[in-house]
């Protein structure tokens, strides 16, 4: 495990003006946590917070505080709890710090991964689909895996990988389903496509002629009633005059 070292100062102002303030010198205002207790308010410099963030651990890296405070240095092992960003500049706003130990379990989340080539795909022109991104573990800090590998070497059409297919990472244990699907490989979507677009020309031709029958009848049937109509006028008529 890569040790990081992040240097931050205990911050005696809070609030929404004094968080400004120290953006604007390039410093990111953060919180401390540790279960019940009081939490504890830092800054620490963006730059090196991105650098801490961005090893190969990612979010998920195990970081050491080293927070100065009135002439004094105490270190905190902490992991990232929440980051909050500027929606426009993608630039960080807050951090929240959860200390943690060394000797307890931790819950965290670790990126999915997908490894290999499905032959249902390349071979059988079907679509990849990855459900999930992300996996909840259960392990200590220092056993916190990088990700999670999926691997779709052996997927054909309408096959899946569940948490239970996974291989076990030692000291790892998955809190998910285990029937929780992550990965599958569905059938072709334009043959699908195909298939409901001649289904419904089909039902539609089909419709079609049943119309076209009853507006006939109906024009057979208005065409005979004046006919009927005419047919009967003349005799009316012959039959006055022999009158």
């Amino acid at each position: 495990m890569e040790k990081i070292i992040l240097k931050a100062e205990a911050r005696t102002e809070t609030g929404k003006i004094a968080s400004k303030h120290l953006r604007k010198e390039n410093q990111i205002p953060g919180v401390v946590y540790k279960g019940g207790k009081n939490a504890v308010s830092i800054h620490v410099n963006d730059k090196d917070l991105w650098h801490a963030l961005h090893t190969d651990a990612g979010e998920n890296a195990v970081i050491t505080l080293d927070i100065a405070a009135d002439g004094k240095h105490s270190n905190k092992t902490v992991i990232v709890q929440e980051i909050q960003t500027d929606p426009i500049n993608d630039k960080f706003i807050h951090v929240d710090f959860h200390e943690i130990s060394l000797t307890e379990k931790l819950k965290v989340n670790v990126p999915v991964v997908v490894k290999g080539e499905a032959p249902g795909v390349t071979e059988d022109e079907g679509v990849l689909s990855q459900i999930e991104w992300e996996l909840e573990v259960e392990c200590l800090p220092t056993a916190i895996p990088e990700n999670i590998e999926v691997h779709v070497n052996e997927l054909r059409i309408n096959d899946a990988v569940h948490i239970k297919d996974l291989e076990q990472i030692e000291g790892v244990s998955f809190t998910g389903d285990p029937e929780q699907v992550l990965v599958v490989v569905n059938p072709p979507q334009a043959e699908e496509e195909e298939e409901e677009a001649e289904e419904v020309l089909e039902g539609e031709e089909g419709a079609e002629p049943e119309v076209i029958k009853k507006g006939k009848k109906e024009e057979e049937g208005e065409e005979g009633a004046g006919e009927e109509g005419a047919s009967e006028k003349p005799a009316a008529k012959e039959a006055g005059e022999e009158g």
